[in-house]
């Protein structure tokens, strides 16, 4: 696909679900951190790569809170989607579910917004597809995450 067509955020939506193990928690039964802000990651990429369709590599990862415990048997759903594109930039918006499959409990557990830059095949930086609002409420988002980059770029 040309750079120069747009896109919506629907288009690169991904979805990751992985049951959670006892090799990703550790001895209180919570799954480590790290585990999933390397699925988070994955996620993310694969909603950028899906958008660009091009390779991409991670620059930045804004803050990833923890708000409830993942546990031992969870089955962790990742949706990722593109929120915001630059001319090689993309910001991902990666929510982040764990539900009992037993129960069916639901439990938002985290949002992470990571950055992303195209690649080209010399590992350069390459233009992508820019993102297309088509709803209002995908219009609020495109601010929101306008603003995010402004204070990335503000704080470098």
């Amino acid at each position: 696909m040309a750079p120069s067509q747009k896109k919506n955020s629907l288009a690169s939506r991904v979805y990751l679900s992985q049951l959670m193990q006892p090799e990703h928690a550790n001895n209180h039964g919570n799954v480590h951190g790290g585990w999933i802000m390397k699925l988070v990651d994955e996620a993310g990429a694969l909603a950028c790569m899906r958008h660009a369709q091009t390779r991409v590599v991670t620059v930045a990862v804004d803050s990833l809170v923890f708000r409830e415990p993942i546990k031992i048997g969870d089955l962790v759903t990742f949706t990722a989607e593109v929120t915001y594109t630059g001319r090689t930039s993309m910001e991902a918006e990666v929510q982040v579910i764990a539900e009992n499959p037993i129960t069916g409990e639901r439990t938002h557990t985290n949002t992470a917004y990571l950055v992303y830059v195209g690649l080209d095949d010399a590992n350069n930086p390459t233009s992508i597809p820019q993102l297309v609002a088509e709803t209002e409420e995908e219009t609020a988002r495109l601010e929101k995450a306008k603003q995010r980059q402004q204070r990335r770029i503000a704080n470098k």
